[in-house]
């Protein structure tokens, strides 16, 4: 095997035997990160019930591993509830801080636009946790998100008010046709 694909973070759905590593890795950015603005890190039974919430309704949740670990995970959910709204997706992706920079969001993030786009989604929306969050905001930019507006000191976390930013993506014919 070459060093390349040994570099390569290797892709798969979630089960539930990755709960506690994904739990492990979310509690962390509650706790010190503004990319959320959860304050109480959920436990593994409430991260359970998130993640077959997600996958009962037919969403991809997805975990990347690298150097036999976790390195991140991520999923798509519903925008909004209502009806009309059914063919837009939300993405959420998390990766371990020792292992940025290794191509594992990138690798998550495009993997969940393939996937959403075969599930027939027409629109992917990104809601970003404050501005400064320069990784996240690169990522989606560099696999074709524009950015749609941001919502000034829409959250408050470690004593300092957060920005949302929103960033947009068609899904394959996107708006320029009837799904």
């Amino acid at each position: 095997m070459s060093d390349t694909a040994a570099a390569r973070p290797s892709l798969r759905a979630a089960t539930a035997a990755d709960l506690a590593a994904i739990t492990a890795l979310y509690a962390e950015e509650v706790r010190t990160g503004l990319a959320t603005y959860e304050y109480a890190p959920p436990d593994e039974p409430e991260m359970a019930k998130r993640w077959q919430a997600i996958v009962s309704q037919g969403y991809p949740f997805l975990v990347a591993h690298l150097d036999e670990r976790l390195a991140g995970y991520a999923y798509a959910s519903a925008y909004r509830t209502r009806e009309g709204y059914r063919w837009t997706v939300e993405d959420t992706v998390y990766v371990h801080p020792a292992l940025a920079g290794r191509g594992v969001g990138r690798s998550l993030l495009q993997r969940l636009i393939d996937d959403c786009t075969t599930l027939g989604y027409r629109q992917m929306v990104a809601v970003i946790g404050d501005r400064s969050n320069a990784a996240s905001i690169a990522l989606h930019t560099r696999l074709g998100f524009a950015t749609v507006g941001t919502f000034r000191g829409l959250g408050r976390k470690h004593g300092q008010w957060l920005d949302t930013v929103q960033m947009q993506r068609p899904l394959g014919f996107g708006d320029s046709c009837a799904p």
